[in-house]
């Protein structure tokens, strides 16, 4: 009896078996020929975005909605395909692309739990799902990408479809494929992983949200120490690696950007130039490839500069109080969790560390990091801050737990108290020779301010825009000896520009007569407008167009002397390039090449350069004089902290505008130029004593400083046309060679009549000869 009913349960299931096989083909029957084409797959283009480079190969930024980077198969670590096979799939070389057993086991775990709770998800399956499928559990779906990793497998080879599944999937931190993820998650690609990180980035697919070492970093731990057993399991790795593997800290980049050097408004320049060239979705899918005349060295020193400079004025001018104040809860644990959880949507910038103050007193102040260390800062770290930890400051100005601040580091590795700046600069430098932009920064932080002051701002260049007008002055006969008046100056409205105006010097002092190279040493304003006021604004106005200068930005006025027109900081470094070059105009560009997808390069600048084809807009004999005066100017005049540099190539210029609104320094080098401004976004005073010297100058001399580091001096030599003489420094008049208290100066040959050619010498030093009646 219990024989007859064993057979007769045996035969139900047997039919019931049959019968679920007949359905199972005839579903495969009609689904299958209804699978998509793999052409999306055979032919696969997947979504690169646009990358912008360096010169040298740094990248700088990827504009695009997806963070990928193609990798063939064969150039993929295989230490890398052997994590993601022990992660997701050990049987991928054996299986014709559905595991049954894994399958089976899924599905009875479905079914008792009431649904699709399980997946058995090969690789093949996998790449399925990521190209064709949606992400939903259900049998429908399932049977569907069974069905079409089926297909995949009979037209793929299995290198194929493990290249296709490590390029695609997707990995967190908007990162599509493993080698976008290396360099997401630890700033560099997938050849440079040790086994530790592989481990991580393997465990990645299974949940790239759950997982994700930057937000859920004890998980992701978790599946990493996983991923290794696996990978020992199957003698992927030995056992000394294995445990060395799971003692290795790891450090993954917190930073949301990947890039090897931050050019933020560089590259926007960039992005917004070719977006209305090729549009957005070819620019941003199709893996365009820019290379810019940025330099890898004189962007990290612009950027070090810029940063430092900020921060130094802004320490100069008082701590503001924290960004805002938490309520800590009492309890520790809570305390810790709740002060780890808010500094986590807090971006560092540029070096300031968002911190949660945990006690403060007078002389020492405790506070918690994003990475959950505890820091202590005292002694004169605390200075800026130290009114606020007073016992005497009042309630509304004084550091309480709960206080978000900013912490930077010193040199030494601890820490002190700092503050988001309000102040904002722009730094540029341009290769003269052929106007080739190698470092620009725009403002102090891109993701704060994206206002790009190097070339939007339109601010009075001061007295950075005396040195056009005095060569202007060269041109109509005067020279460096040439004695003008440092006198009080009265000026009717039609002459200033709308009211009456009684200019002074910034020292409030008079020198009396004083010679031209004097008066720009020492910026004297009052004769600068002298000189504007002989050769007429009219006049300078027309000649500065030769420099880049817009004329309607300069309106021809006395005032113009002083700078009250208005220039952009990219528009004086072309300027002042001119000085530099000995005499011609080259336009500052900064994309180099433009490739697209398959490598073809689609646009190639050809600037014209000095030894090919720029315009010589100048008499090298007037560059030659304005780059001596303003060597003198660096040396022993505004700008003397240029000494510290311990080079006699450079040359500048200092710039202050009415109020100390605007601080500026221009400068060069035969080989560079570089222009530092710094301001408030609503013109308002820097501050007594902040010169252009003050603020902007440091700028400058921190970015030249190691820009130049390895730059051969060349020293300015005098072009044909120049005679020197030796003059008297009150006077201006030439006196015979050998003459006590006498200097020498250097003169356009035409521009003396000497009684005694024995007087004048050429630009060399050489006695001329027969030159009476010049």
């Amino acid at each position: 009896m219990f024989s007859q009913r064993w057979h007769y349960a045996l035969a139900f299931f047997i039919g019931l078996g049959l019968v679920g096989a007949a359905l199972a083909g005839l579903a495969a029957a009609l689904i299958y020929p209804n699978l998509p084409s793999l052409e999306s797959l055979t032919d696969y283009r997947p979504k690169i975005p646009l990358r912008i480079y360096s010169s040298d190969g740094a990248l700088l930024a990827e504009f695009g909605e997806e963070r990928r980077a193609f990798m063939p198969i064969e150039q993929v670590p295989k230490l890398m395909q052997q994590a993601i096979i022990a992660a997701e799939d050990e049987r991928f070389y054996e299986h014709g692309g559905v595991d049954t057993l894994g399958v089976l086991r899924a599905a009875v775990a479905n079914l008792l739990s009431g649904g699709a709770s399980q997946g058995a998800s090969t690789i093949t399956m996998q790449v399925a799902r990521n190209f064709f499928l949606s992400r939903e559990r259900t049998l429908t779906r399932k049977f569907s990408e069974a069905m079409l990793a089926l297909k995949i497998e009979h037209n793929l080879p299995k290198d194929k479809i493990l290249e296709l599944y490590i390029n695609q999937i997707y990995l967190g931190q908007r990162a599509y494929g493993f080698e976008a993820a290396a360099r997401t998650y630890f700033g560099k690609g997938l050849k440079e992983l040790s086994v530790a990180e592989i481990a991580m980035l393997a465990g990645l697919p299974k949940g790239p949200s759950l997982y994700n070492p930057v937000v859920n970093p004890l998980r992701a731990t978790a599946r990493q120490h996983y991923v290794l057993g696996r990978m020992r399991k199957l003698d992927f790795i030995n056992e000394q690696g294995y445990q060395q593997a799971l003692k290795e800290k790891l450090v993954v980049r917190r930073e949301k950007r990947v890039v090897d050097l931050p050019a933020d408004y560089a590259a926007e320049m960039v992005r917004q130039t070719l977006v209305q060239q090729y549009g957005e979705e070819t620019l941003y899918n199709t893996g365009y490839k820019v290379v810019t005349t940025i330099r890898r060295s004189h962007q990290q020193a612009a950027n070090l500069a810029l940063w430092n400079g900020v921060l130094d004025y802004d320490e100069r001018h008082g701590y503001r109080g924290p960004e805002k104040v938490f309520v800590l809860p009492a309890e520790k644990e809570a305390r810790d969790a709740f002060m780890h959880d808010s500094l986590r949507s807090i971006d560092t910038v540029n070096g300031l560390v968002p911190a949660i103050v945990i006690s403060a007193k007078p002389k020492s102040l405790t506070a918690m990091l994003p990475d959950d260390k505890r820091v202590e800062v005292t002694g004169a770290s605390l200075k800026l801050a130290a009114v606020w930890l007073s016992e005497k400051a009042k309630s509304g100005k004084r550091l309480y737990p709960g206080a978000l601040v900013r912490l930077r580091k010193n040199k030494d590795g601890s820490w002190r108290i700092s503050q988001l700046p309000e102040i904002e600069a722009a730094l540029v430098a341009v290769d003269p020779n052929n106007g080739a932009i190698t470092a620009l920064v725009g403002g102090f932080d891109y993701s704060r301010n994206k206002f790009n002051h190097a070339v939007q701002a339109w601010r009075q260049p001061g007295s950075s825009i005396k040195p056009f007008i005095y060569s202007a002055a060269l041109e109509k006969g005067y020279t460096p000896a040439s004695i003008i008046e440092d006198a009080p100056l009265s000026l009717t409205a039609e002459e200033a520009g709308g009211t009456p105006w009684e200019p002074q010097n910034y020292d409030g002092t008079f020198s009396g007569p004083v010679r031209m190279r004097t008066a720009l040493t020492k910026s004297l304003n009052l004769v600068s407008i002298r000189i504007l006021q002989a050769i007429s604004p009219e006049y300078a106005r027309d000649y500065i167009q030769r420099f880049g200068f817009d004329p309607s930005r300069h309106p021809p006025y006395l005032t113009m002397a002083l700078g009250a027109g208005s220039a952009t900081p990219l528009q004086m470094a072309g300027a002042y390039s001119v000085f530099a070059n000995t005499g011609f105009k080259v336009t500052p560009y900064l994309i180099e090449k433009v490739y697209d997808g398959t490598g073809k390069v689609l646009m190639e600048s050809r600037p014209q350069t000095v030894s090919n084809g720029a315009p010589r807009v100048l008499d090298p004999r007037n560059a030659f004089l304005m780059t001596s005066m303003m060597q003198d100017v660096v040396r022993r005049g505004t700008a003397a902290r240029v000494n510290q540099l311990g080079r006699s190539d450079l040359a500048g210029k200092t710039g202050t505008t009415n109020d100390q609104r605007d601080g500026w320094f221009a400068g060069f080098s035969p080989d560079m130029v570089a222009v530092a401004w710094i301001g408030f976004d609503q013109p308002k005073s820097l501050g007594p004593g902040e010169t252009g010297a003050q603020s902007a100058l440091p700028i400058w001399i921190d970015f030249m400083g190691s820009a130049l580091a390895k730059t051969p001096q060349k020293p300015l030599s005098p072009p044909e046309g120049i005679v020197s003489a030796l003059i008297d420094p009150t006077t201006g008049e030439i006196l015979p060679e050998g003459t006590p208290g006498g200097i020498t100066e250097y003169f356009y040959q035409e521009s003396l009549a000497s009684p005694a050619g024995s007087l004048l010498k050429d630009g060399s030093g050489n006695p001329l000869q027969n030159e009476t009646g010049l």
